[in-house]
């Protein structure tokens, strides 16, 4: 630890204290919040609460509690990071929270924050019920597995197939898989999209990259620090996009369902398939750009879906 941060060590004493300190840098330095906080308060209080191992829900009490040297140089650290280096706070913490649930993340992988999240803690419902339970599920370019162990909470029953292009991703994936208990339920597998997936899925749920070279640009350095591969997706953030809608039918049953996020991306999206009724999913909790498409749907449009698979923005 620096001497300076030894020098603030040795002024600030309690958690409170550490949570002030960590909001007035954050304020100084002007950080962007996005993965898990929006502003800088929550996420003072998620650092200091998260490096000190308490629950955000602990009892307020706990904010007078004094923390030992070694706590005091841990926060500071995790304080320094994320202001000099703009390091994503849940990459600091090795967390982040998705759906009600914990996963573990670094650099490998994006950090979750996709509002499907929403989708998933009410069971897909209207467009899932008992009668259509899914069996069996995709989650296609799954990252840290987060949607599809989700999925997997949600149907107990259901068989749930993780893919990925990246190696890394799936290791991360099958830790998380490990962490939840569900290795009886969940595997993973690696893919370029379709290439290696086998059989037919009742859903395939897939939050690809789709950040279109605009946007890319444009992002603070936070988001910049996530693995370009799982953002980037050309002129129109739409090249992977297109190829599943060319070839989604192919894996899905016939009552099946496809949704996918494409976030801004998705007027991209309407531009080039404005013959599709895409339904635009809806978020009370914010979010937007995921569509849904049924088998039929899919079956309706395959020739123009194969057409321009390949276009170009």
């Amino acid at each position: 630890m620096s001497q300076s941060l030894t020098a603030v060590a040795q002024e600030l004493h309690s958690v409170r204290d550490y949570i002030r300190w960590a909001l007035t840098r954050f304020n100084r330095h002007q950080l962007f919040y996005g993965h898990g906080t929006d502003n800088a308060w929550d996420e003072a209080v998620q650092l200091v609460l998260g490096a000190l191992h308490l629950p955000w829900d602990t009892d307020h009490s706990i904010l007078d509690a004094r923390l030992v040297q070694s706590e005091r140089e841990t926060v500071l650290n995790m304080i320094e990071r994320r202001c000099s280096e703009r390091v994503p706070l849940p990459y600091l913490l090795g967390e982040a929270w998705f759906a009600g649930m914990l996963f573990k993340v670094d650099p490998r992988v994006l950090i979750p924050r996709s509002p499907i999240g929403e989708l998933i803690q009410h069971a897909f419902q209207p467009w899932i019920g008992e009668e259509n339970t899914p069996e069996r599920l995709l989650d296609m370019c799954t990252g840290s597995g987060c949607i599809g162990i989700a999925c997997a909470q949600a149907f107990p029953t259901a068989e749930i197939v993780l893919s990925d292009l990246s190696a890394d991703a799936l290791d991360v994936a099958q830790e998380n898989i490990q962490l939840h208990h569900m290795e009886d339920r969940v595997t993973t597998v690696q893919s370029d999209l379709f290439e290696h997936i086998e059989g037919r899925f009742d859903m395939i749920v897939s939050n690809p990259p789709y950040v279109d070279i605009h946007d890319l640009s444009l992002m603070p350095e936070e988001f910049c620090q996530e693995p370009e591969l799982a953002l980037a997706a050309g002129d129109d953030g739409l090249d992977l996009v297109r190829l599943i809608l060319r070839d989604a039918r192919q894996y899905l049953t016939d009552d099946g369902l496809l949704i996918v996020e494409v976030g801004n991306s998705d007027h991209h999206l309407e531009h080039l398939y404005p013959e599709v009724s895409f339904l635009w999913l809806e978020f009370s909790e914010g979010g937007h750009g995921v569509f849904l498409l049924t088998a039929a749907q899919l079956d309706a449009h395959q020739t123009l879906f194969n057409e321009r698979a390949l276009r170009t923005a």
